[in-house]
């Protein structure tokens, strides 16, 4: 059984393991194609998405922190009204002062807690305006938040709208290249992967073009050239690490 899977797997010529490469090369850069048709779409929905969400993050903040502050005003009024029922106490005190020295520390309590209410009220103030700047940068915010939400909502519908007429056709390509995998010897597969992930343009074989590699363009020395024409072996670029194809082989016109 191993036996003859080898010999089915020696059938196969290198000629024919190119053209199925160069073949399904043709049918990746076909969904390559696609992809650009649908542009910047997809990154400008992904980054709208990311964007709303740091919106949303923001204004929570933002009333997080205002909570906060009025909590802190509550209290600093709190100290108020505390300070006051003090100054009262010590006030009616004064009243029956026995001695100078009671008088004094009485005087200075007072004096004390008149300050802790000014203190307060600086408190009550500085909270108010912040209050305020942060109710300002919550307006703001969920107005960019409405802005960005319909920006999105408009680029989803463009998105789907693009993504409904190509989604077939790229299914069916999809189909065609996932059948064409199935005739590629794994490791051959795997590296013509590696390749094409590598390659700037997405292309991991290429024709001669004008006795030049149709990826990098660098020239081939003819002997080289000779050998690729032949089809006896996969020889890949020495600039550009591309597989190369003879153009009759692959069905192109050498331009």
């Amino acid at each position: 059984m191993a036996t003859k899977k080898k010999a089915t797997e020696q059938e196969v010529s290198v000629e024919e393991k190119l053209k199925s490469l160069h073949k399904l090369q043709s049918y990746y850069s076909e969904i390559d194609r696609i992809k650009t048709l649908r542009g910047e779409l997809p990154l400008e929905v992904a980054d709208l998405d990311d964007e709303i969400a740091g919106l949303g993050t923001r204004i929570n903040n933002f009333e997080l922190e205002l909570k906060q502050l009025d909590e802190n005003s509550k209290l600093q009024k709190g100290k108020i009204e505390t300070s006051k029922a003090k100054i009262e106490k010590y006030t009616k005190q004064l009243d029956n002062v026995r001695n100078s020295k009671e008088y004094d520390h009485l005087s200075k309590e007072i004096e004390f807690e008149t300050l802790e209410i000014e203190l307060s009220e600086k408190h009550i103030r500085e909270h108010g305006q912040l209050m305020t700047s942060i109710g300002e940068q919550i307006a703001t915010a969920n107005e960019l938040l409405k802005d960005k939400s319909s920006d999105l909502e408009h680029k989803k519908k463009e998105l789907d709208d693009i993504v409904s007429e190509t989604k077939a056709q790229e299914e069916k390509i999809r189909e065609k290249a996932k059948k064409t995998e199935t005739t590629i010897e794994p490791r051959l597969l795997a590296a013509f992967k590696r390749i094409r992930k590598n390659a700037r343009n997405g292309l991991g074989i290429v024709p001669i073009q004008r006795g030049a590699c149709g990826g990098c363009f660098n020239k081939i020395p003819p002997q080289k050239q000779m050998d690729i024409k032949l089809g006896k072996k996969i020889i890949v670029c020495e600039y550009c690490g591309r597989i190369m194809i003879d153009p009759e082989m692959a069905g192109v016109l050498d331009k």
